[in-house]
């Protein structure tokens, strides 16, 4: 791969391990067609699904609130696991509007965007944005409605299936200039440098050897530090970015100020102020953060695995 977005097609695309994959997509085109609130009841309906048919996900995600909110009962974290349960299924149909919706769909889904005067002041400035988020269920669709105000960059899926890969890096051709893969910082940093914007999640670790363990939500975790390196060899300004999804189905996308003297002179001090933000930001929508999946596997030597 690389950061003209992804790999070319090929045969191997085809095989049968992948056919259940292009079924899938196939089926999230048909869904992408749904009306706004006809797709709203049918992530509802997913969801009510998905929290009875996914014990895996249901354990690792109850696992990850017991670690995060020992101050709640018990009664209501097991009110907060259903309720991320059920995003799942919004998680679906999000993403499949996001990735094959036309672009008269997306014009119909209610957005508001908060902050985008800070965009044009650090444009004017000259500066490369990183709109540093975390993994909430409808990241793939804050992207696609960020393109209607800033077209920009992205970070290229990390995903054992291939064909999964190709289509989303494909479709999101459509509303992004460039993609990145992890890997690529130095590609990353010059896009920056050229007054790029990308949208990064900086929730999970790296899977190199660049992790540092430091408390979130409490807990020594494996935490990455390529947020204060791509800030340092870019001069890109930092810049929060808050997502939720209102009750009504309204999705507000809140950008702050941008981080004060960021980066620092220390990566691990950094890290620990992002772990603080991104917080933050999960603490605003604790139900529609993506809990179901091991974010505290990688634990400091010694330490037991808070999974087995």
């Amino acid at each position: 791969m690389n950061a003209a977005g992804g790999r070319p097609f090929h045969r191997d695309l085809l095989a049968p391990r992948y056919w259940s994959t292009w079924l899938i997509l196939g089926l999230m085109w048909l869904v992408a067609r749904l009306p706004y609130r006809a797709l709203l009841a049918a992530g509802r309906g997913l969801g009510a699904l998905a929290a009875r048919v996914l014990p895996k996900r249901r354990d690792i995600a109850a696992r990850n609130l017991e670690l995060c909110f020992p101050e709640l009962t018990p009664a209501a974290r097991a009110e907060l696991l259903e309720a991320n349960l059920r995003e799942l299924g919004m998680l679906t149909v999000e993403l499949s509007l996001a990735l094959m919706g036309s672009e008269r769909a997306m014009a119909r889904v209610p957005v508001e965007f908060i902050g985008l005067e800070l965009l044009e002041r650090i444009a004017r400035e000259g500066r490369g944005v990183v709109l540093l988020t975390a993994h909430i269920s409808h990241l793939e669709l804050a992207g696609r409605a960020m393109a209607r105000v800033t077209r920009g960059g992205c970070m290229i899926p990390e995903h054992a299936n291939a064909a999964f890969v190709w289509a989303i890096t494909r479709r999101r051709r459509r509303y992004v200039d460039v993609m990145f893969t992890r890997t690529e910082t130095r590609a990353l940093a010059k896009f920056l440098r050229s007054g790029g914007t990308v949208l990064y999640g900086a929730d999970h670790p790296s899977k190199g050897k660049t992790n540092v363990f430091l408390p979130f939500f409490g807990i020594e975790t494996a935490t990455a530090t390529a947020s204060h390196h791509l800030a340092r060899l870019s001069g890109a300004a930092v810049v929060p970015f808050f997502q939720e999804r209102r009750a009504d189905g309204t999705f507000v996308f809140r950008m702050e100020e941008p981080l004060a003297d960021f980066p620092g002179p220390d990566a691990a001090a950094d890290a620990l102020r992002l772990n603080a933000l991104i917080e933050r930001m999960i603490r605003a929508a604790p139900t529609q953060y993506i809990w179901s999946y091991k974010r505290f596997k990688q634990v400091p030597p010694g330490v037991p695995d808070p999974y087995a």
